[in-house]
């Protein structure tokens, strides 16, 4: 197998530590607001490496944190604490603020066929885990106290622009921010460990440490939940292409400084989903989940082959035309896939064969769109349709979308006042047709103000509840 290693800057052979068990951590969400698809675009790809991993026959642990505290507005350790942001905004507790979201979080994961990590753990859980750290990284003098803050010295750090490509006097300290001086800092790069009171009075969750009452950084999190599940030496890191600097960056400094050795092979980047505006981003307002989506009639895993078709290293522009196309190309696959007849004999060798294509294409740093084109060919082999059947169910099993599954038939109950409603609705058209539209707008804010909206098609008019 063979992935792009962004700290070696090209493809390379995947060559695990130990045999065939792979170590895959995942940088997880912070837990504020509802995640955007952009987001769970990286997940839905880091879900697609870890199912190849395990159907190419690696066996893998992998472990993802909830960021729960301590990331701020600013990736440059500046701004208001993420979740304190989001407590303040829904006039909630910071926790019931990370709960609610953890648990919208992974209902969009098992909306996208995104299987939820064996080891899931909040930040909030590992506090002795990031002070103990943190007081190594002091004792072995890669780290300062100053003004109450702890810091870490990126001047002791073994290359420490090597993943990101930075040069040392660039003058941003993360693809989101500009940079904001740090009087207490001894270089504009050191990041902070440890926040404590005397910065942010208002945080809410704070833990007694001993450089005063405050809370972890950002960056610690990850290198310490990964220590702690995974042990000190790991295979591959997942993340978003905008973490690499300055998060990334900074757990391969405190991780390296801790253990003493290099800590992670593989860095493993997912590029951005973009609108017609640039990189989605919940800082615009407005933005787009997999809700809306569902609310809007697409089904949730038309935008999961709409990712496959990309290649996870090329930025996607995302608009509704090109959703329509995969929503288009899955509904037809899919109805394809279910007109299989499922008798008769599965040829095996033709089987064998078809996992043998699709583990060379994969292996080729996960070529989803190059894989994708097995589907369709498998419906044109000649074979018997128990046999195509047999590859395609093979095949999901990493693409994950469902293609042999009935869909389960809703029954529609109507409404008590169904009968009323569908009254008023024939006395509109009749408005309309007299030209008294006055009368026509009227019933359609009478309705409206009970919830009920029309929805007028070629097909005639219909109504929907809420």
């Amino acid at each position: 197998m063979k992935l792009y290693n962004t700290l070696g800057k090209q493809i390379e052979d995947f060559v695990p530590r130990d045999g065939n068990k792979v170590k895959l951590y995942t940088c997880g969400p912070t837990v504020y607001h509802f995640a955007h698809i952009g987001n769970l675009r990286s997940y839905l790809m880091e879900d697609v490496l870890e199912k190849f991993l395990r159907y190419a026959g690696y066996d893998v642990t992998r472990a993802m944190n909830i960021t729960d505290v301590g990331h701020l507005t600013s990736d440059g350790d500046t701004g208001e604490d993420k979740m304190l942001k989001g407590a303040k905004r829904e006039h909630k507790t910071v926790m019931e603020i990370a709960q609610f979201y953890t648990d919208a979080f992974f209902s969009d994961c098992d909306k996208l066929n995104i299987k939820k990590p064996e080891i899931v753990v909040p930040a909030t859980s590992c506090i002795d885990t990031f002070i103990e750290m943190v007081q190594t990284l002091l004792d072995k003098g890669y780290a300062y106290l100053a003004d109450g803050n702890v810091y870490f010295d990126t001047s002791k750090a073994n290359d420490y622009y090597a993943l990101s490509g930075h040069a040392a006097d660039e003058l941003m300290v993360g693809v989101r921010d500009d940079v904001e001086e740090d009087t207490s800092k001894k270089n504009k790069s050191d990041f902070v460990l440890w926040f404590t009171k005397s910065k942010f009075e208002d945080q809410e969750l704070k833990w007694d440490s001993p450089w005063g009452v405050g809370y972890p950084g950002w960056h610690i999190e990850c290198s310490g939940i990964s220590g702690k599940y995974l042990g000190e030496y790991l295979d591959i890191h997942c993340g978003g292409v905008d973490n690499i600097f300055p998060h990334h960056t900074n757990e391969i400094a405190q991780s390296e400084a801790y253990f003493g050795h290099k800590w992670c092979n593989y860095w493993f980047h997912v590029q951005h989903l973009n609108d017609e505006t640039g990189k989605m981003s919940k800082s615009k307002g407005e933005f787009l989940t997999v809700s809306l989506l569902e609310e809007k009639g697409y089904h949730p895993l038309a935008y999961r082959l709409f990712c496959l078709q990309s290649h996870y290293r090329k930025p996607l522009t995302f608009s509704f035309a090109a959703l329509d196309g995969a929503e288009a190309a899955y509904n037809k696959l899919k109805k394809r896939a279910l007109a299989l007849k499922n008798d008769g004999e599965v040829d095996e060798t033709a089987l064998a064969g078809a996992r043998e294509d699709f583990i060379e294409k994969m292996s080729m740093d996960l070529n989803t769109a190059s894989a994708l084109t097995l589907l369709f060919d498998t419906l044109k082999m000649d074979v018997n349709d128990a046999t195509k059947r047999a590859i395609i169910a093979d095949y999901d099993r990493v693409f994950s979308l469902d293609l042999l599954k009935e869909e389960e038939k809703k029954e529609e109950t109507l409404p008590d006042n169904h009968d009323w409603i569908m009254g008023k609705i024939a006395e509109r058209a009749d408005a309309k047709k007299a030209k008294d539209y006055a009368r026509a707008d009227a019933i359609r804010a009478e309705l409206a103000a009970m919830g009920i909206t029309l929805v007028d098609t070629p097909q005639g008019t219909t109504y929907k509840l809420g």
